[in-house]
């Protein structure tokens, strides 16, 4: 075998390793891509169940507007509250960009008498959601 195959021999570990690290890590985008999604759609409807099952146990959800931070128990303790409020609404949502494990979604909150849009960022290991954080970047959602 001459040194040249014998270097193609060599790098074959190599480039596997990095097409496997390259598959894992568009999968787990794709993980909390989804993940996100349900979020949304268990926020619009206030189901407490989902969102316990997304949230990790030591959460933080930070509300920028208000200078509150919420831990799990508390955040699923204001959805009865939050259930009145999103009656008849809709969410839109994008998400903008992951980066550093972190994912920015801007969202359009469109309740019945107004609308408000939203950024918000999304930690996410092991499939569930580790932080949170949201903040109004519009009073509407014409930038959306």
């Amino acid at each position: 075998m001459n040194g040249t195959a014998r270097q193609a021999m060599n790098v074959r570990p190599v480039v596997f390793t990095a097409a496997a690290l390259m598959i894992a890590i568009v999968a787990a985008r794709a993980d909390d891509r989804a993940i996100i999604c349900r979020w949304y759609s268990a926020l619009l409807v206030a189901d407490r169940t989902e969102l316990t099952d997304l949230l990790a146990d030591d959460v933080r959800i930070k509300l920028d507007d208000l200078g509150v931070v919420q831990s799990k128990l508390e955040f699923i303790a204001s959805l009865d509250e939050w259930k009145g409020a999103v009656a008849g609404a809709a969410i839109r949502h994008r998400i903008e960009r992951t980066e550093g494990g972190v994912t920015t979604v801007i969202a359009c909150y469109d309740f019945p008498n107004n609308d408000m849009l939203m950024q918000e960022t999304f930690a996410v290991s092991d499939n569930r959601i580790t932080a949170n954080s949201q903040a109004a970047i519009a009073e509407n959602c014409e930038g959306y």
